[in-house]
Parts: C-alpha cells; sequence; structure tokens
C-alpha cells in the first residue's frame, strides 16, 4: 500500500526531520527531502562507487555544498517547467559588482529564491516556452496530468536500507503505458553527446534507481518508461527525449546493487574508506608509456 503524507507530519523540532520509516510518497520541499540523509539517493548511490568513494560521499553528506551561480539557469529553468520550486527573482542591473546589486543578490540568497540578471531571467524563460511548443515534451509535463517533485522513500528488501528518490514528475494514474520523464539542462542534445552523458552523470543508474522506487510503490510496472528530457541551456534551447536501452539500464542496476551494499556495510562499520587502503602499482598511461618506450628503451 503506498502512503502518501504531507511532509510538515514528519518533520522533527530544530534536530530535524523525524525518519521515515513507511513506504510511501510524501509532500515535502527539496530542502526538506535532502536532509534525509540516512536514506540513500540516486545521486548517493553514484558518489559511493567509481571514479568516486565512500570517503567522499559521506563528506558531501555530512558537509553539504553551498550554492552555487552555476546551478542558477538549471534550477530556474526546472521552476518554470514543472511549475514548483524556488522563486525567480530578477535583479535587474547591468553590473552585479555594485554594492546594491550584491545586497539585493545576498537578499535573494538568504530568502531561498534564485537571483537571475535580466539575460539570465529571458533564458529560462524561452526555455520552457521552447519546451512548451515541444510536441512530446510538452504532452510529459502537461499540469493536467501528473504533479511535480514527488518524493518517494521505501526500504531496500536485501540490505534494508532506506531508499529516498525525487522524481522530477509523477503522472497521474491512468491506462496505457506510464510514461515518468525527468527534465535535464545540457549543453548539448546531440545524442551523440548524450549517449556520453549517460555514463559521465549516471543517467543509467538514476533510470533504474527511479523505476525501483516506483515498483516498490506499486505506481508503475515493467512496462513503464522513464525518459529523460534534455534541453539546451542556449537558443534556439533544443530538446532532445531520451530514453536509456536495456543493456545500460541492467548495468545501472548491477552499480546502484553495490552502492547500497557499500553503503549498508560502510554504515553498519561507521568505516568509510577512500579509493583504497593498500599501495597502488601504477604506470604511465598507455600513450606514453608506447611514446617514451619507442624513443628512449
Amino acid at each position: 500500500m503506498t502512503t502518501v503524507a504531507q511532509a510538515g507530519a514528519l518533520e522533527a523540532p530544530a534536530a530535524g526531520p523525524a525518519p521515515i520509516t513507511e513506504p510511501g510518497i510524501y509532500e515535502m520541499t527539496n530542502e526538506t527531502y535532502h536532509s534525509h540523509r540516512y536514506a540513500l539517493s540516486s545521486s548517493g548511490a553514484r558518489k559511493l562507487l567509481p571514479p568516486s568513494c565512500p570517503a567522499i560521499f559521506r563528506y558531501e553528506q555530512d558537509n553539504p555544498q553551498p550554492v552555487k551561480k552555476v546551478w542558477d539557469i538549471g534550477n530556474a529553468a526546472h521552476k518554470l517547467v514543472l511549475g514548483n520550486g524556488p522563486e525567480l527573482r530578477l535583479v535587474d542591473y547591468e553590473r552585479w559588482d555594485t554594492k546594491v546589486a550584491k545586497a539585493e543578490v545576498a537578499e535573494a540568497r538568504a530568502a531561498g529564491a534564485i537571483p537571475l540578471k535580466r539575460a539570465e531571467y529571458d533564458q529560462v524563460h524561452d526555455m520552457a516556452d521552447a519546451l512548451r511548443r515541444h510536441p512530446v515534451a510538452s504532452l510529459l509535463f502537461d499540469p493536467e496530468h501528473g504533479k511535480p517533485e514527488q518524493s518517494l522513500f521505501w526500504r531496500d528488501e536485501k540490505t534494508g536500507v532506506m531508499r529516498r528518490a525525487r522524481l522530477d514528475w509523477l503522472p497521474n494514474p491512468r491506462s496505457g503505458r506510464l510514461i515518468i520523464p525527468d527534465y535535464k539542462t545540457c549543453r548539448s542534445a546531440n545524442p551523440e553527446k548524450l549517449e556520453k552523458d549517460i555514463e559521465e552523470y549516471g543517467y543509467h543508474q538514476q533510470d533504474d534507481w527511479y523505476r525501483s522506487a516506483c515498483h516498490a510503490l506499486d505506481i508503475a510496472d515493467d512496462q513503464a518508461a522513464f525518459v529523460f528530457v534534455c534541453q539546451e541551456k542556449a537558443a534556439p534551447y533544443v530538446i532532445t527525449v531520451i530514453e536509456v536501452n536495456a543493456t545500460a539500464r541492467r548495468i545501472g542496476a548491477a552499480r546502484n546493487r553495490r552502492a547500497l551494499e557499500t553503503f549498508a556495510h560502510c554504515t553498519a562499520t561507521g568505516y568509510w574508506p577512500g579509493y583504497s587502503d593498500d599501495v597502488v602499482p601504477l604506470s604511465l598511461p598507455g600513450w606514453a608509456e608506447t611514446r617514451d618506450s619507442l624513443e628512449y628503451l
């Protein structure tokens, strides 16, 4: 049975939110969602494995990164596309290095808003307009047929680890094949470039993670599709909708299983290792070894 709850019922006093133990769909802010660090997320699972390591995962969990300007365009576009998220605040000065402009930017950040320059403000609105004109993407994020930013919690049967996922969009139940979209901003929506992004950013792991959440909570069956709506951040804001193939999903599932086992072991032992605890024998890069062997040996 799927539980649907409001975040307010889960929040504890100043110590932070009470742990969620019941699987379900929960309504909560993005900040509250990320504060449930005992539950492993898709991004956390990716951070546990190479090219990262458990020590880096643990440090970043205990020391959340400050807001970075580079995230603003993507976060602002999410707000307009999904219809949910922080306020977009126009800081309409030609220069942001003046005392007045800096004060307005700081005030916006303190209020949880996203401060944007005029060009950025126009940019994200143009991106949202382009998406609404796209024949597929516009249907996937139709506000009449779904809800934005739903937080899913469930327990992994094999390890007992509590897992979490925050869907960009959860379609309303309906007949036919369920299609769950995730919105990504990118430098290039060229399919050849996106193929590399799947590996670099672990989209195949995210695909499996979110499918697992939907299966565990009886939201979707094995026929459901999970797609990424990828939009370029430069005009004309081209959009490509992609679906990760079965082989990549199997690899993503195997990586997620390894991450869950690693998380469970590290949590039980209290030890979060780095890249290796042993002496690591290394060689020159292959190209350098070939070059220098020909020249010097």
